[in-house]
């Protein structure tokens, strides 16, 4: 029973995601995004000198995470400050969300990738038809504090869920919290980026902030990171964000 409802509903979804993707969603639409950062970059600043320091933003619930709440808002920057939205924008065709990182001190232009919410998005709706049926999430295996892993089986799924890095283009594996929220298990991707970073970092602090500071990325769905005493990353267990 719960897999044709699981299929039924997934089947909703993708037709209801598929109408909401713009009709110039293709593959030529995929340029390298570095100058679009930089031009959305200027057009920030430039809207900020003309509004007093105001940020073109959507509005969100207090509540929305902070990787994820600075939505930029196109409209409030075309065509004044900006000639044409970015093709690698969502608004524009492509896969990635633009939002804003570090808005009181310096706002800085960084990217969401679509595909990975649309995924998570799935995958709640999946748990939530599993736990219509039974009560409680399909818990795995304790990762961390308040972190587990998922039971794909009862999930209806053939592997464990995951979502490709926008970094590295690994599968990175996602996780469940106690109470019920998913997020990304970033810890290899946080590997691969101290290896190259010159920032000092300690033990016990957290470092979720050197993915946007030295990737195109946020790291949306995520919770606190840090590193070990061996300068391996690793969950900083405290509230998640």
């Amino acid at each position: 029973m719960i897999k044709a409802k699981v299929s039924v509903t997934l089947l909703a979804l993708m037709l209801l995601t598929g109408c909401l993707y713009p009709e110039n969603r293709k593959t030529e639409n995929r340029v390298p995004y570095e100058e679009q950062l930089q031009s959305v970059q200027t057009a920030i600043e430039e809207f900020q000198k003309a509004t007093n320091g105001l940020l073109p933003i959507e509005t969100k619930e207090g509540d929305t995470p902070v990787y994820q709440k600075y939505v930029i808002d196109f409209k409030r920057l075309s065509p004044r400050y900006l000639h044409d939205v970015p093709s690698t924008s969502f608004e524009g065709g492509g896969e990635y969300i633009y939002v804003l990182t570090d808005v009181e001190k310096k706002p800085t232009v960084k990217l969401l990738d679509v595909k990975m919410t649309q995924t998570i998005s799935e995958l709640r709706l999946r748990i939530k038809l599993y736990q219509d049926e039974h009560t409680y999430p399909p818990y795995g295996k304790v990762v961390s504090n308040n972190l587990y892993t998922l039971n794909e089986k009862k999930l209806g799924l053939k592997s464990p869920p995951t979502v490709m890095s926008p970094v590295t283009g690994n599968s990175l594996p996602l996780l469940i919290s106690s109470n019920g929220e998913i997020y990304v298990d970033y810890r290899s991707d946080f590997a691969h980026i101290l290896k190259d970073t010159k920032q000092k970092l300690n033990p016990g602090e957290n470092i979720q902030d050197v993915y946007w500071q030295e990737t195109p990325f946020v790291p949306a769905f995520s919770v606190p990171y840090t590193i070990n005493k061996k300068g391996e990353p690793d969950f900083l267990e405290k509230k998640t964000s």
